[in-house]
């Protein structure tokens, strides 16, 4: 079990751009999405201040965020990259297997990555971190470069949500509908 200190507050203004998202998705009835909080317990406490100076996981996380987009069950994780390669240490088995596990359910699990130095943010369904992570397992790149991501999920600021991923989900659902369209014509 880790040790929390601020290495565990890499990704909170990426979380807080999502939260504030997630927050005018649900004021508009678009979705319901939650953030889902990392267990911890306490070590250290300062009184005076009325905080939690040290602390350690309890369990492991499994996403960021979980919820319903118009009936459809979603699940992402949030990732911030300071460089144009994504190193996949930042993605753990336990995480990788429950999103599976919901695709199976008839689930949406995918990422949404920030490229902080370009202040890019790309939507990337699960299937393709696979790819990337089936890949390293196998002994092949412990990254992915910005290249390699599809620019077609690229997510903006637009209509006032400030990481407007929704219109990404409506394009990686219209391309599973052509890959079972496409199935079931071969």
């Amino acid at each position: 079990m880790g040790t929390w200190t601020s290495r565990g507050l890499r990704g909170s203004l990426l979380e807080e751009l999502i939260n504030m998202t997630n927050e005018k998705y649900q004021l508009s009835n678009l979705a319901l999405i939650q953030k889902i909080p990392t267990p911890i317990t306490p070590v250290r406490f300062d009184s005076k201040n009325k905080r939690i100076t040290d602390a350690y996981f309890d369990t492991q996380s499994t996403v960021d965020y979980i919820g319903l987009v118009q009936g459809i069950p979603v699940c992402f994780d949030a990732k911030e990259c300071s460089k144009d390669t994504f190193s996949l240490a930042n993605i753990h088995d336990h995480q990788m297997a429950f999103m599976e596990k919901f695709e199976k359910q008839q689930g949406i699990a995918f990422f949404l990555v920030c490229y902080i130095h370009m202040d890019r943010y790309f939507y990337i369904p699960y299937r393709h971190m696979k790819k990337f992570y089936d890949r390293c397992k196998e002994g092949g790149r412990k990254s992915f470069r910005f290249e390699e991501v599809d620019q077609v999920y690229e997510v903006f600021n637009t209509k006032g949500y400030p990481v407007h991923y929704l219109e990404a989900l409506s394009r990686d659902l219209l391309a599973r509908d052509q890959q079972e369209n496409k199935g079931k014509n071969d």
